[in-house]
């Protein structure tokens, strides 16, 4: 009888514990620069690469800009206004972590329906 608490006691312990290391939100951090670094060609040039790939130039096609409004707009811009749309660039993330939480989600969830089927509650799914 106390081996069987004990097993629950630990049951519950652990997934709560898992819970809560997967509510932890993720934190990234670095150097930040006192002064920026890189000059305009070069924080340009970057822009314009970003600019010449085929899935950006169409999504701008689709909301009314042609090529020529983007040159101006990017000419008309501030040193600081390109040197930040430069350095955010870098921090732009292709897919994003959707599936990473729907998969931890998942995993909760069969790992609660196995500790009740383990503790001997029936789990019936409809």
């Amino acid at each position: 009888m106390k081996k069987r608490f004990i097993f629950k006691a630990v049951a519950v312990y652990l997934t709560i514990a898992l819970f809560a290391i997967g509510m932890v939100p993720r934190v990234e951090a670095g150097f930040a620069p006192s002064q920026p670094t890189g000059s305009r060609a070069e924080d340009v040039a970057k822009i314009q690469k970003v600019l010449e790939m085929k899935v950006i130039t169409e999504n701008l096609e689709k909301m009314g800009y042609s090529k020529a409004e983007v040159e101006v707009r990017l000419a008309g811009m501030t040193d600081q206004q390109i040197h930040k749309m430069a350095s955010q660039i870098d921090e732009v993330r292709a897919g994003g972590d959707g599936l990473g939480v729907v998969i931890g989600i998942l995993v909760i969830i069969i790992l609660v329906l196995v500790i009740l089927q383990l503790t001997g509650h029936k789990v019936i799914i409809k």
